[in-house]
């Protein structure tokens, strides 16, 4: 028997905000002090987000935990981190009460979701400057690096997505949806999830499998997702195997219509105006109209993301070009390709969804970032050469404050890329 997503169960701010406050509460009264830090351990749900805006309110600083990085990532980030307190999911809690997660005799406690009723404690509003979160990331080479990221730098990141999305008129507001099924230990879905709560949307969890994410999509029906190329190849592949069953003339129909489309959006019309007629036959209203759904049989671009998507999100590795015009084309909402580390807090550039010749690039800087390229004689990078290319230097206060008992590795880790990515900027 095949297991089915179930319907989602949405709670509101009001509700979440007293979990944080109870949350925040259990961690004080265990001995949590402003500055200590705090393990998350666990897969995408509720509980992590709960859990890490209650170290928020009371200026603890949350550390996320996993084990993509390696065998032994958790135990060292325990270590070097000195964590005090974690949460942890069920399933993880066989890894850190393992007897070779040496790291785990440091915790003072691993904490329950359900404490902290009978003695609320005030919150402890954190400054700007102080530390927000320690997010680990594997860097070059050797062990995991702990990036410290400010309040402010998270401020500034989030507000500056709100300025940029307001230059396409494309708001978030409280009636959106977002997806979220990236691990939240890595910074694109942290930023996005951040966002939304910014504009009061509402954000839904993955289920955990990502084989039947499409599962998700259809329940949840979200008007933003973001994600890696792998999930955007995987959705291409299988519209590309329904098109490869329609019959020759059909498919002729199909492609002509996404021809003159991108025409259109060639020229400079915006995907919502270039071809409404290519839309309303092939891209936007195929499942509401029956003569259409007979047109094209199982054929259902839009509604393969759901049918309400508005804003997918691109990030973590370039997406190829042909599946980006595709996407452009068929999806009928905003497609965006970012570039960023987690030490900028993500989005570093973002590129114009419907500016064209931006297609197959990593876009412009975004508005709360400098970039500069500067020469590099002994690699042979020159910004003013006939073939541009140079150290990346970004500046702006997204920016990390350093990395975790290692402020010299700030100088050390020169950023180097390579012309490819210099030609997306």
């Amino acid at each position: 028997m095949v297991k089915k997503v179930g319907p989602y169960i949405w709670k509101t701010y009001k509700e979440v905000y007293e979990e944080v406050l109870q949350i925040g509460s259990a961690l004080r009264a265990a001995g949590a002090e402003p500055g200590c830090r705090v393990g998350i351990y666990g897969a995408n749900c509720p509980q992590w987000i709960i859990a890490m805006e209650a170290c928020a309110a009371h200026t603890l600083i949350s550390v996320p935990l996993y084990d993509t990085l390696g065998p032994g990532a958790v135990d060292y980030i325990v270590d070097h981190a000195e964590v005090d307190f974690v949460f942890v999911q069920n399933t993880k809690i066989k890894g850190v009460l393992d007897p070779d997660c040496k790291s785990a005799k440091r915790l003072k406690a691993i904490v329950s979701f359900t404490n902290g009723r009978e003695k609320p404690e005030e919150t402890n509003p954190p400054k700007p400057s102080n530390v927000c979160t320690i997010m680990y990331t594997s860097g070059t080479t050797g062990e995991p690096k702990g990036v410290d990221l400010t309040h402010e730098a998270a401020a500034t990141c989030v507000i500056g997505l709100d300025l940029c999305m307001d230059q396409f008129e494309e708001k978030m507001t409280p009636d959106d949806v977002y997806l979220s099924f990236l691990p939240l230990a890595h910074i694109l879905d942290r930023a996005n999830g951040e966002y939304v709560f910014r504009n009061g949307a509402s954000v839904g969890y993955y289920h955990g499998d990502l084989n039947a994410l499409h599962d998700d999509i259809q329940e949840l029906k979200p008007t933003f997702i973001a994600g890696v190329p792998r999930v955007f190849e995987r959705i291409y592949e299988g519209i590309q195997k329904a098109l490869q069953e329609l019959n020759p003339r059909r498919r002729l129909i199909f492609y002509a219509l996404y021809k003159y489309k991108l025409a259109w959006m060639n020229r400079g019309y915006s995907r919502s105006k270039a071809s409404p007629v290519a839309d309303f036959i092939a891209f936007r209203k195929l499942l509401s109209s029956q003569h259409l759904t007979i047109l094209f049989p199982g054929l259902k671009i839009r509604n393969q993301l759901g049918g309400r998507l508005r804003l997918l999100v691109s990030g973590g590795a370039p997406l190829c070009p042909e599946i980006e015009e595709f996407l452009r084309v068929t999806s009928c909402c905003f497609v965006i390709q970012g570039y960023g580390l987690t030490e900028t807090l993500g989005g570093t550039t973002l590129g114009y969804p419907d500016e064209m010749c931006m297609l197959g690039t990593f876009g412009v800087p975004a508005l709360y970032n400098e970039i500069r390229l500067e020469e590099v004689p002994e690699m042979g990078y020159d910004p003013l050469g006939e073939n541009p290319a140079g150290e990346i230097c970004i500046r702006g206060k997204c920016l990390f404050s350093g990395y975790y008992k290692n402020p010299d590795e700030v100088i050390l880790d020169r950023l180097i890329t390579s012309l490819n990515v210099l030609q997306r900027l």
